[in-house]
């Protein structure tokens, strides 16, 4: 008697009994699933995972320092944290979302990016809709929306730097093409910022100017002519305000004069640093955030971190922007564009600038200048900003490191 036929169950091809067909079609969304959701290198996961350590240490602590004086102001215990919150809920996805861009759209959009915001900005400064706060008009607000277009300007200026460099790379050995249009249209947007009267945030532009242009590779002489031209203008800048004149002579003077004003921030961010000794006071036991640290949540947060975590706790956040610093670099190295060697500089120096620049008030080793500590510090627009430019780095890491792919090898050694 013949065998009965076999099912496709019972077939060797089978043997486990897979009812599975091996279609293209399925051997196709395979592939696609597994480029989407594949490893990815080890610097888009040393970045990402850094980017996101700094981001729940910042709610946590901005939910320990803002939420005495919320509750002074008639708010709850924690609306400035579920405003933090938000705001992150928002941002990383976000990021998550930009690192998935191709290098050619955010090329495509780097200009269109920078008219809009300085457009923004323009609003702010020209027009009733933007509000002067702590002395600076950087807030633009419409209907019960508020946000600062400075921060958006910093994100599109680095797009549109890297935009132009790279593709004036074989010009940049003359000074011309090396200024040309980035000092007219790059000092524009600061310009722009400054008539708001915010030096802090006109520094970091400068710092990003600056990073674009070293990384792009203009000549070291050319750099320094445009460092000794900056300095004096940044002098000029700060005589035009009663408040910087107070504060830089305070600095550089013999010690504090005006206790109840200019010295008040400065002293009592120093003696929240010395009662938190080496272990801190404990998480949620600061006492310089009763009311006695103005911008407790924002400017000097690292001030409440000293206190609470103590030396340890200030130390484990310079360690975190020192491996998100070295993640910067790593990604740089790989870079084979000069777009993204670039934008990956200027994002680097933004975000480890401005840490330095804040950590440094904090520590009376720079004057007051008003800028938050990234990814720690409250404020939406920042958050949202900073977390959007690691998203644009973290697609560089995904393409950069992702190994050329390489078609089969039939049997007499020749590629399909």
């Amino acid at each position: 008697m013949a065998n009965p036929p076999r099912t496709t169950a019972e077939s060797p091809a089978n043997p486990h009994g897979n009812h599975e067909p091996h279609t293209p079609a399925v051997s196709g969304a395979r592939v696609r699933l597994t480029r989407l959701f594949g490893t990815e290198s080890v610097n888009y996961f040393l970045l990402l995972g850094t980017t996101l350590f700094l981001v729940v240490l910042g709610l946590i602590m901005v939910l320990s320092s803002s939420s005495v004086e919320q509750y002074a102001g008639g708010n709850g215990f924690f609306s400035g944290f579920w405003k933090q919150l938000t705001f992150a809920a928002v941002g990383i996805p976000l990021m998550l979302v930009v690192s998935r861009l191709p290098v050619g759209f955010l090329k495509k959009w780097a200009w269109l990016a920078l008219i809009g915001s300085c457009a923004l900005q323009m609003l702010v400064v020209f027009t009733p809709l933007g509000e002067e706060i702590g002395g600076n008009t950087n807030w633009l607000r419409i209907g019960g929306f508020q946000f600062q277009p400075s921060e958006i300007i910093k994100l599109a200026l680095v797009l549109w730097l890297g935009l132009v460099l790279a593709r004036k790379q074989p010009l940049l050995q003359s000074w011309k093409h090396s200024l040309i249009p980035v000092i007219p249209i790059g000092g524009g947007a600061i310009a722009l910022v400054m008539a708001g009267g915010d030096l802090g945030t006109v520094l970091i532009m400068l710092m990003i100017l600056f990073a674009a242009l070293y990384y792009a590779g203009v000549r070291l002489r050319v750099l320094g002519a445009l460092v000794l031209t900056a300095v004096p203008v940044i002098y000029v800048l700060t005589l035009a305000s009663p408040s910087r004149i107070r504060r830089i002579t305070m600095f550089f003077g013999d010690g504090c004069v005006d206790y109840e004003n200019a010295c008040w921030q400065p002293l009592h961010g120093t003696w929240a640093l010395a009662n938190g000794g080496i272990l801190g006071a404990g998480l949620g036991n600061s006492k310089a955030k009763w009311s006695w640290l103005p911008e407790a949540d924002n400017d000097y947060i690292y001030a409440i971190i000293g206190e609470e975590l103590g030396l340890i706790g200030a130390v484990v956040v310079l360690v975190l922007f020192a491996l998100l610093a070295f993640s910067f670099m790593r990604i740089i190295r790989a870079a084979r564009d000069p777009f993204v060697r670039v934008v990956t500089g200027a994002v680097m120096v933004w975000l480890i600038g401005q840490a330095f620049v804040n950590i440094a008030v904090v520590l009376e080793l720079a004057p007051v200048l008003g800028v938050p500590l990234p990814l720690i510090s409250s404020g939406g627009t920042a958050l949202v900003s900073t977390l959007v430019a690691i998203g644009i780095v973290l697609s560089f890491a995904r393409v950069e490191q992702r190994p050329e792919r390489r078609a089969p090898v039939t049997a007499d050694g020749s590629h399909r």
